[in-house]
C-alpha cells in the first residue's frame, strides 16, 4: 500500500495550518481587549436613589497606576506629587458597559454601577468631590483609574456616579472636582479646609449658587502647569513659560499635610473664558500638562 499522501491530502493539511495559524494570530493595533467597540450604559432602569457616597478612608501610598511620567496615545501624563488642595472645573464624561468588569490602572475591577472615576493626574487610589455646576448636586467618588484622555475633560465618572448627578442621558456635564485628603488618623480635608463627607452636598451647591463663574469671594481663577516638591524646577517651568506669554504668574508656595508643594500658576482671571483661551494658547506652545483651578490669590 502506498503510505505517501496524495497531492490532494497536502493541500487539505496546509489549508488547515493556515487556518490554524490565523485563529491564533496575534491581535493587531486595531483589535481590543474588549468586547464592544463603543461604550453604552447598561440595559435596563438602574435606580440610582439608594446608591451612598464613596466613603473616603486613608490608604497608604502605593505605586500601582502612579507611574509618573506615563504615555497613552503618543502624550505623555504627570502624575501629582500631592492630592492635597486639587480643585479644578471642566467637563465630565462617564464610561460603562464596554469597561464594566475589566481592570483599571491600579489593578482593581471596574464596576459601573460603584462610585468610582478616572482621572489623568490625581494620585490613586484617591477621593474627590464632584459638583455638576448646572444643578448643583454633588457626589464623592473613589479615584482608582486613569482616564479621560481628551484634552477637553478633566475626570471620568462611573456611570451611577454620572447619574447621580443627572448627565448620563446627556453624556457630559460641567463639573469642579475637589480633592478629598485622608490623613492616618482619619482626619478630611477639601480645597485645604477641614471636610466631613456629611457636608458635602450643602457646601457644594451653596458654591455653585453663589458662583456662576470658577471665582469666589477669597479665591481666584488660575491655569496650573506644575506642583513640585522643591522650588528649583518650579522656577526652571515659570521661566518657560515666561519666554512665550506675558500674563502674570507665579510660583506658589503651599503646605500640605505631605510636605511643601510650588505650583506654578499663570494668573489670576477674573472669568473662565479668559483663563480657557490662555489654557489652550499654552497647550499650542508645549505645555499640554496645564489644569484649570480655583486658589487664594
Amino acid at each position: 500500500m502506498n503510505c505517501k499522501p496524495s497531492f490532494s491530502l497536502l493541500l487539505v493539511i496546509v489549508a488547515a495550518m493556515i487556518l490554524s495559524g490565523c485563529a491564533s494570530a496575534p491581535e493587531t493595533d486595531h483589535s481590543s481587549r474588549y468586547t464592544l467597540a463603543t461604550d453604552r450604559a447598561p440595559s435596563g432602569n438602574f435606580d440610582v436613589s439608594g446608591l451612598g457616597d464613596a466613603v473616603p478612608v486613608y490608604e497608604a501610598p502605593r505605586r500601582a497606576g502612579n507611574k509618573s511620567p506615563y504615555k497613552v496615545w503618543g502624550k505623555q501624563y504627570q502624575v501629582l506629587d500631592s492630592n492635597d488642595g486639587y480643585v479644578a472645573r471642566g467637563t465630565a464624561s462617564w464610561y460603562g458597559e464596554k469597561f464594566h468588569g475589566h481592570k483599571t490602572s491600579n489593578g482593581e475591577t471596574f464596576d459601573m454601577y460603584a462610585m468610582s472615576a478616572a482621572h489623568k493626574s490625581l494620585r490613586i487610589p484617591g477621593y474627590a468631590r464632584v459638583t455638576n455646576l448646572d444643578n448643583g448636586r454633588s457626589v464623592i467618588v473613589r479615584v482608582n483609574d486613569r482616564g479621560p484622555f481628551h484634552s477637553d475633560r478633566i475626570i471620568d465618572l462611573s456611570y451611577a456616579a454620572a447619574k447621580k448627578l443627572g448627565y448620563q442621558a446627556r453624556g457630559t456635564a460641567r463639573v469642579e472636582v475637589a480633592a478629598i485628603t485622608v490623613r492616618p488618623d482619619g482626619a478630611m480635608s477639601i480645597a485645604g479646609e477641614p471636610f466631613s463627607p456629611g457636608d458635602s452636598t450643602g457646601y457644594a451647591e451653596s458654591r455653585v449658587k453663589a458662583s456662576g463663574d470658577m471665582a469666589t469671594a477669597n479665591r481666584s481663577l488660575f491655569v496650573q502647569l506644575g506642583s513640585f516638591s522643591s522650588r528649583d524646577p518650579a522656577e526652571k517651568l515659570l521661566s518657560q513659560v515666561r519666554a512665550v506669554l506675558e500674563n502674570p504668574m507665579r510660583v506658589r508656595a503651599v503646605d500640605t499635610s505631605s510636605g511643601r508643594f510650588h505650583r506654578v500658576q499663570v494668573g489670576p482671571f477674573s472669568d473662565e473664558d479668559s483663563a480657557r483661551r490662555t489654557q489652550s494658547l499654552l497647550e499650542a506652545r508645549g505645555f499640554d500638562q496645564s489644569i484649570l483651578l480655583t486658589d487664594t490669590h
